[in-house]
């Protein structure tokens, strides 16, 4: 992968980019993302934050390589804090845990106008987004799950609108996922059944507590709404 040629993760990521955006690529890495999108002309102008100071340098040198510092700025600073409020209008955040993904938004949310399309790409626990998109009143407007060298994600498109109300299921599995059910959501939904049914074997010879009866219940929860999407 380099900035001619993304991964399939991140041509997915891109692809949910409006045209001549004002892009903040936030643990841009190598700035690949940025300077990608730059030489396409799909944006015009593009912040590559990095919080580590060695993939900060790389990312200075790539874009510095490229001849592209006019158009592409390279940050270094903690998530949001790279950006000035109403200076971007599209931020992507990949390659990260969910989680990681939802306290950069939290921590972030007083340089977010509302006017942003988020475009998030978490490798696990992409309900911790979608809890933050619905406490916070961000809209999911897309989502994709794609395979690329036997390994599933997940991109999650958002922006500023009317509260939406999702059910477990669709907490859990993704709305816009869920409709259409495609060969790789089978694969990993039928992976992780497997992997929670192997965990609650396992807490049958642990011993009983008040925690691991809370455990067993969530996880006999995710199976029941699994299973049931499955079938």
């Amino acid at each position: 992968m380099n900035a001619e040629k993304l991964s399939n993760r991140l041509e997915r990521v891109a692809a949910f980019i409006p045209h001549g955006a004002r892009l903040a690529d936030i643990g841009s890495d190598h700035a690949y993302l940025p300077c990608n999108v730059i030489k396409k002309g799909i944006v015009n102008f593009a912040i590559a934050g990095e919080v580590v100071p060695g993939p900060y340098q790389s990312a200075k040198q790539q874009v510095e390589l490229l001849q592209l510092a006019e158009f592409v700025h390279v940050r270094l600073g903690s998530g949001l804090e790279v950006i000035e409020k109403g200076e971007v209008n599209a931020i992507t955040i990949a390659g990260m845990g969910g989680t990681l993904i939802t306290s950069i938004l939290e921590e972030g949310k007083s340089k977010l106008t509302g006017e942003e399309r988020l475009i998030l790409q978490p490798n696990i626990s992409a309900i911790s987004i979608r809890k933050w998109l619905v406490a916070n009143d961000w809209a999911l407007v897309a989502e994709e799950i794609i395979e690329e060298d036997g390994k599933i994600y997940e991109v999650l498109v958002a922006e500023r609108g009317k509260s939406q109300r999702y059910s477990e299921a669709e907490l859990l599995l993704g709305p816009f996922l869920m409709a259409h059910k495609n060969e790789v959501f089978r694969k990993k939904w039928t992976f992780e059944l497997t992997q929670w049914k192997q965990i609650l074997a396992n807490m049958m010879s642990a011993v009983d507590t008040d925690a691991l009866q809370n455990k067993k219940t969530e996880i006999l929860k995710k199976i029941a709404i699994v299973e049931e999407e499955l079938n």
